[in-house]
């Protein structure tokens, strides 16, 4: 089995604006327990994924309401602890004021469910506590925004800043094995050589040398 997707959609909103997208959460693990890739807009979609699986966690990437929103609900349901980057706090506080997360994410810490070991990698930019989740022996990387089908996530909203989305890539990602497949938290899957040169390029364009 090894990682499945759900998809679900509703509104990402942030300074002032909103947009309607569908996200990607991803399942990692086997037929006994998994580990829930982001919270996105309604948990019973995930809940049915689990299918009464053990949850070992609600991992989340970063912390804009789009990956998090249903994160509390998930958490009843499958009795998980949310993890997240202590750097999204701020934006944690904004979607859930009266609830906490259960721990931080810590980089090079590893999340584990099933045999799978997911590195943790802190990869700012999109917003300050971006991380994405290596898994070295299925050769795979759960992005969530920081790369997609495309390239580098956006930038240009409160909080995020374009050289350290590409530096964090450059830097972390663009290590891994070029034949590392990219699982999004939108759009379609990739893989790190399909994206290396739209990042580099980007990089020569604003003169990120360092």
């Amino acid at each position: 089995m090894g990682i499945e997707l759900v998809t679900t959609e509703g509104v990402f909103a942030l300074d002032g604006g909103a947009w309607e997208v569908t996200n990607n959460i991803w399942l990692v693990g086997d037929d006994r327990e998994v580990v829930i890739i982001d919270a996105a807009h309604d948990h019973q979609p995930i809940v049915d994924a689990v299918n009464g699986r053990r949850v070992t966690a609600i991992a989340c990437t970063h912390g804009h309401n789009d990956h998090i929103n249903a994160a509390v609900a998930l958490r009843e349901a499958v009795d998980a602890p949310i993890l997240l980057h202590p750097d999204d706090q701020m934006l944690w506080d904004a979607v859930f004021p009266d609830a906490d997360i259960d721990a931080a994410l810590v980089p090079r810490e590893s999340l584990r469910a099933a045999g799978h070991t997911l590195e943790i990698m802190h990869t700012p930019g999109h917003s300050p506590g971006c991380c994405c989740f290596f898994d070295a022996k299925a050769q795979r990387v759960m992005s969530g925004d920081t790369l997609f089908c495309g390239g580098p996530g956006a930038t240009g909203r409160s909080y995020s800043d374009e050289p350290t989305i590409l530096r964090s890539i450059r830097d972390r990602l663009l290590t891994l094995p070029g034949e590392t497949v990219v699982h999004t938290g939108h759009g379609d899957t990739t893989t790190i050589n399909n994206e290396r040169q739209r990042v580099l390029d980007r990089m020569s364009e604003l003169n990120l040398t360092d």
